[in-house]
């Protein structure tokens, strides 16, 4: 059987920024760490991915924000490294046919945010026919401000959004388990 390949989503420095606001699982970082940690010493495949905004006034801007990955899970040499500039981390990157042409089919996924691109690129990676293991406690979300047009004013807290979106990720796009689960089974 093929080993499980790691794929660490947009685990950047930007993200310690005040303008996303208040954010749950402040471990999630050193979690993506401890997975990356075992995947190395294993020498099983790993893929970084980082998110390259469009938008000038975000902190994810590569001319003016903070792109650069987390200490805890910066690339090593010889590990691959995609850019991206919308949440799917298969969509105007090389994953999916690298993932394939390396006969890999099931996916362990940790980043950053819970809703936006982990949840973007494991919907995806599901519907790609890839069978994806979320690592809840390797993901964050941040506070949210209710602005939309079908429902107006208030906050939702992190604990709160990012429980949402594994709810509705586990069981149809992911198996949702914690770094412990992962660590106790070989890559």
């Amino acid at each position: 059987m093929a080993p499980r390949g790691l794929v660490l989503i947009d685990i950047q420095a930007a993200f310690a920024d005040r303008y996303w606001g208040l954010r749950n699982n402040l471990d999630a970082e050193a979690n993506a760490g401890r997975l990356l940690d075992q995947w190395r010493a294993a020498g099983a495949p790993i893929f970084h991915v980082r998110h390259l905004s469009t938008n000038p006034a975000s902190p994810l801007h590569p001319e003016t924000g903070r792109i650069d990955f987390h200490e805890a899970v910066l690339p090593a040499p010889g590990e691959t490294v995609y850019e991206k500039h919308v949440n799917s981390a298969f969509i105007g990157t090389n994953l999916e046919a690298d993932l394939r042409a390396a006969g890999i089919d099931r996916l362990v996924i940790a980043g950053l945010t819970t809703p936006h691109c982990v949840s973007t690129s494991t919907r995806m990676a599901a519907n790609l026919g890839f069978t994806v293991e979320l690592v809840h406690d390797a993901c964050a979300a941040f506070t949210q401000n209710v602005q939309t047009g079908w429902r107006d004013g208030g906050t939702v807290d992190p604990e709160t959004i990012h429980q949402a979106a594994l709810d509705q990720l586990h069981g149809e796009f992911a198996e949702v388990v914690s770094t412990d689960d992962i660590l106790d089974t070989a890559p």
